[in-house]
């Protein structure tokens, strides 16, 4: 039997459940002026949050999306696209200065046809990647290998995002 140690599921397993029946979106939770419950919040702007993705294919996946809920690109107005992709190209900046990534993979996925895990609300993937990131373990065993804590990278992306704010390219 193949056993995989993940204790940082068990939050996940014993959250407080919506009541109603109605799922909470994530990014709506987020975006609240006190960044909600939400402790992969790494930065956010007037209209854009950036927030870890909980279940990264890298270090330092991350998540960008608008305030308001939706799931429709085209339904987005002008400010807000300007917003989302100022958020994504600081997000871009902070992982490539952060986290010294080779490369990096992003888009979105509208529809769930198209694979959006989370549908009713807009969000963008930036996924940070390094020369040999793929490793046997996924070839072989199926399994990815994660090689540091959610919360050791959000701590140390808000930090990023601050001092990029306050002194940009620097």
């Amino acid at each position: 039997m193949e056993i995989l140690w993940a204790p940082w599921r068990m939050a996940y397993i014993e959250r407080d459940q919506p009541k109603g029946g109605e799922e909470s979106c994530i990014f709506c939770d987020a975006a609240r002026p006190d960044g909600g419950h939400s402790d992969l919040l790494i930065h956010r702007t007037e209209l854009a949050i950036c927030m870890l993705n909980r279940y990264p294919y890298n270090p330092g996946h991350v998540m960008v999306a608008p305030h308001r809920h939706g799931g429709d690109l085209a339904e987005l107005g002008q400010t807000e696209l300007v917003a989302v992709m100022e958020e994504l190209k600081l997000a871009t900046r902070v992982l490539q200065q952060e986290l010294k990534c080779e490369g990096l993979n992003g888009g979105w996925n509208q529809g769930r046809a198209a694979g959006a895990g989370i549908e009713d609300h807009l969000h963008f993937h930036l996924v940070p990647r390094w020369n040999g990131d793929t490793n046997f373990m996924p070839i072989l065993a199926d399994v990815k290998v994660i090689p540091e804590h959610l919360e050791a990278t959000a701590a140390k992306l808000r930090d990023a995002f601050r001092r990029e704010v306050v002194a940009p390219g620097q």
